[in-house]
């Protein structure tokens, strides 16, 4: 509870996680796939002796150190930025816990960034046959880049049994490789493979769009049919590697997704099977534009269908991150934490010590501050300690629509059940439990009270007047 709340107005502050990781994945996916793309098409170049082909790969490698090491670096750098702010909590436990993969991959990261320049910049500079050896130790870099982070993402929902056993002992440590190589580990590493491999021929596609199809057409269709091989087989395989990933996902988190297919019939499709919904939609898009144009026309696209093509690969990967995200509720690390950053284990001590109670971060009042402003401003932190990392006041997940014409006591009943977290409190599978002594539950209670309430309306004219 000694951090600062980040308290992100309309958006929320996992919004901006997300819009940063999502734009991030879409590229640091690429930094991945492109890098295999790059060596294999040129070692095929340089066995066939297509030097049409070489002039192309030099331009996309350029164009490929610029989006990966300019704005892939920068969004990854605001993924740890945004995550601090969000969840200090959750990102100091990655952080203890991982100290040596992070160290790992942070050196793995250097020889990537540092191969990547040397790649692009020797083009024509030293041996054919050590500049491929670059392009190698550079796919194999960025490789190892995604084998270690894929571990730690997959942590947060399935930390396994043997590091939850000695959680908060301090023995963690103990478990490092059993808590890297967790049950979700190799499905989300052929899922994220698979998505490096399409999204290397989908970027690719970028670059050979822009050959000129009038003068040079053989080269452009052999190109760009040469990318198409690496978007529609790996974008076909896709959802058949997310439904391996779905299968060996807790019962209690692949419910959530269930939950919303067997009440469809009544309306309430949930957001996350929407959005798992999409994944298998959007990939099947993908394969079908790539196979109907860019197979069959190549010499006719253009860089606004490659650019379609893109978006639709940004809608699927979207999807796909945002239901990983959504899987994971009401944790922000499986069984460990909640979501908005209290451990399992502490729910009974905050219960009995006050949430408040370790908190230096509630709003300052003026000394003649009211009893009824001090207990708004208690109500305030809670809600900003305790909702603030899925709810705004406004916006999205709206308080103040999700409350409605509730009253006082409507609320009141509400914060009981999320405070009681009963078997079968309806809000169990998705939000974490309310804590705090049952002063500081009312607060939030008058708090969310002064939310709602609609501004008096103004008294109708008297009938003297209105005859006027």
């Amino acid at each position: 509870m000694n951090y600062p709340f980040w308290d992100v107005p309309h958006l929320g502050s996992g919004w901006v996680i997300g819009v940063i990781a999502i734009v991030h994945v879409m590229i640091s996916h690429f930094a991945v796939g492109g890098g295999f793309y790059l060596v294999l098409a040129e070692t095929k170049a340089r066995r066939e002796n297509r030097q049409d082909w070489l002039r192309v790969l030099q331009g996309h490698s350029k164009f490929f150190l610029i989006l990966t090491g300019v704005f892939g670096a920068a969004t990854g750098v605001g993924i740890w930025f945004a995550i601090g702010l969000a969840h200090p909590e959750a990102t100091s436990t990655l952080l203890h816990n991982f100290v040596f993969a992070w160290a790992i991959e942070w050196v793995v990261f250097m020889v990537e960034l540092t191969t990547a320049a040397v790649y692009y910049y020797t083009w024509g500079r030293i041996p054919d046959r050590l500049h491929l050896k670059v392009g190698w130790v550079y796919a194999i870099a960025a490789f190892l880049t995604l084998f270690i982070i894929n571990g730690i993402l997959t942590f947060m929902l399935t930390p396994g049994q043997p590091w939850l056993a000695v959680a908060g002992t301090g023995l963690e440590p103990s478990r490092f490789l059993q808590a890297l190589f967790n049950p979700l580990f190799w499905p989300s590493l052929l899922l994220r493979s698979l998505a490096c491999v399409s999204l290397a021929g989908v970027w690719a596609m970028v670059t050979c769009a822009r050959i000129d199809g009038g003068k040079f057409p053989e080269t452009k269709t052999a190109l760009l049919r040469w990318s198409a091989r690496w978007v529609i087989p790996a974008f076909a395989l896709l959802p058949v590697a997310f439904a391996w990933y779905l299968w060996n996902v807790p019962e209690a988190h692949r419910a959530l997704m269930q939950l919303g297919v067997s009440s469809a019939g009544a309306g309430v499709f949930s957001q996350l099977t929407r959005t798992i919904l999409i994944i298998p939609l959007s990939s099947a898009s993908v394969v079908g534009v790539v196979y109907l144009f860019v197979w069959r026309s190549p010499v006719e696209v253009k860089l606004r269908h490659a650019a379609s093509v893109v978006v639709l690969a940004f809608v699927a990967t979207a999807a796909a991150e945002y239901g990983r995200e959504m899987l994971r509720k009401p944790y922000v690390i499986g069984q460990y934490m909640f979501s908005n950053g209290v451990r399992v284990q502490a729910v009974s001590q905050l219960n009995t010590n006050g949430y408040l109670g370790g908190s230096l971060w509630n709003r300052p009042l003026p000394g003649q501050a009211t009893a009824a402003e001090q207990t708004l401003a208690k109500g305030e932190a809670m809600f900003r300690g305790q909702c603030a990392s899925c709810h705004t006041r406004d916006v999205y997940r709206s308080m103040k629509r999700l409350l409605g014409e509730r009253n006082r006591e409507g609320i009141g009943s509400i914060l009981k059940l999320l405070h009681d977290y009963g078997e079968d409190s309806p809000y169990r599978k998705y939000m974490p439990p309310l804590v705090g002594r049952p002063d500081e539950i009312e607060a939030l209670g008058d708090y969310l009270a002064s939310l709602t309430q609609a501004p008096e309306k103004a008294s109708p004219p008297s009938p003297a007047l209105a005859t006027r």
